[in-house]
Formats: structure tokens, C-alpha cells, sequence
């Protein structure tokens, strides 16, 4: 139903907007009132390794805390198709690699769709579409 598509699907992009004046415990506490998590609040901030940003509202954030919040959004809560665009966005080296540890970790067993040109974003992955395979020929 599609009134349901909500609970099926994860998604986070880099242009997706977050409640600003929310505090990262506000955001987390709202968003588990429409999608189940395993994990406590206190847990997913943890996993986030934000736990020093907790009482901090997200229009403080930099960019890269901003865009780990969506990844976390989309990774920490339950979902069987999970939608990255450009995952690793305004993260700077440290927090890539906690992207890639975090997205192969909390994505096992899902359905992982990552769309990317950045290859160190999706290396990891098993199977791959390459969009320029299927563009037709101007010929």
C-alpha cells in the first residue's frame, strides 16, 4: 500500500532537509515515532559518535555531522531497502571510514542501492549497475 512505503524503505541524500531547531536527541526520539529501531536513543547516538553533539540543535551542526545524522537515520532504523545518494558527501576522511563500517555493517541482510561516482563510496558492494551501460548511443 502505498501509504506504507515508509516502513519498507531508508533513504539519505546529502540535499535532504532535517528539522533544524530539532536537538539530535529530539531528531532520533522523532523519527523512532514512525520507524522502529533495535537500538536505543542513547545507542544510535553512540553508533553516530555523537554523543558530545546530543543537546546540540542540527542547525549547529557542520555539514558532515548533518549528512552522518541522515546515514544514521536511514542505517539505525528498521527497513529492508536502504537508498544512499552520494553517502559520503561532506564527510571528511575520518567519518568515511566510519561510513564504510557502518553501512556494511547495519545493511546485511537488506537491500543496499547506492548511487554514486565515487567508487571508495560503493567498493564494498557485491554487485554493481553502471548507469553508462544502458545509455543508448547518439549514433
Amino acid at each position: 500500500m502505498p501509504e506504507n512505503f515508509y516502513k519498507y524503505f531508508s533513504m539519505a541524500t546529502p540535499y535532504m532537509e532535517l528539522p533544524e531547531e530539532f536537538t539530535l536527541t529530539e531528531m532520533i526520539r522523532f523519527h523512532s515515532k514512525f520507524r522502529k529501531s533495535p537500538f536505543s536513543i542513547a545507542e544510535i547516538i553512540e553508533k553516530l559518535e555523537l554523543e558530545k553533539e546530543k543537546d546540540k540543535e542540527i542547525k549547529d551542526f557542520s555539514s558532515g555531522m548533518k549528512q552522518r545524522l541522515k546515514l544514521g537515520l536511514a542505517l539505525f532504523f528498521e527497513s529492508s531497502v536502504i537508498l544512499l545518494d552520494e553517502p559520503a558527501t561532506n564527510l571528511d576522511a575520518r567519518s568515511t571510514e566510519w561510513y564504510r563500517r557502518t553501512v556494511q555493517e547495519f545493511s546485511a541482510g537488506k537491500t543496499l542501492i547506492i548511487s554514486s561516482n565515487q567508487e571508495i563510496e560503493y567498493d564494498f558492494c557485491g554487485e554493481r549497475i553502471d548507469v553508462e551501460d544502458y545509455k543508448q548511443s547518439k549514433i
